[in-house]
């Protein structure tokens, strides 16, 4: 089981637009704000921007350096804010850090925050992932 205050982090990320349009694809979110540079020219940002989900979905702990570790965790629910938008070009580095584990009767969690920075140290999603732990390797 991980331990509280455990940190992990996962592998940094350089976001093209090849990752916005296979999102888009597999989601089936084809707002233009995420792939018309025509249409982002128009808006506040400038740029396409990254998917919400997109982004969250970078910071799974199964995929930093604990996925080793996580054998039997099943994400139960998730949460996050985003702080800055992410455009093509920027490269994301996740981390997450244990808050806390409990049991409820016989089942077990671990609440982990998340967070996702760029490539100049900027917060640009804050959140947190409870897993329920399914099986245990001590």
């Amino acid at each position: 089981m991980l331990q509280v205050d455990e940190e992990f982090e996962g592998p940094s990320k350089t976001l093209t637009d090849a990752h916005f349009l296979l999102f888009s694809a597999v989601t089936g979110d084809v707002h233009p704000i995420h792939y018309d540079v025509e249409y982002a020219k128009r808006t506040r940002f400038s740029r396409p921007i990254a998917h919400g989900l997109l982004l969250n979905s970078l910071s799974a702990l199964g995929a930093s350096s604990a996925r080793d570790r996580v054998d039997g965790f099943v994400l139960v629910e998730q949460g996050c804010r985003f702080m800055k938008p992410v455009q093509i070009g920027d490269t994301i580095r996740p981390r997450q850090k244990v808050e806390r584990t409990w049991n409820e009767g016989n089942k077990r969690f671990c609440r982990v925050k998340t967070s996702l920075t760029n490539q100049r140290g900027e917060l640009v999603l804050e959140g947190f992932h409870v897993y329920g732990v399914l099986n245990q390797r001590e």
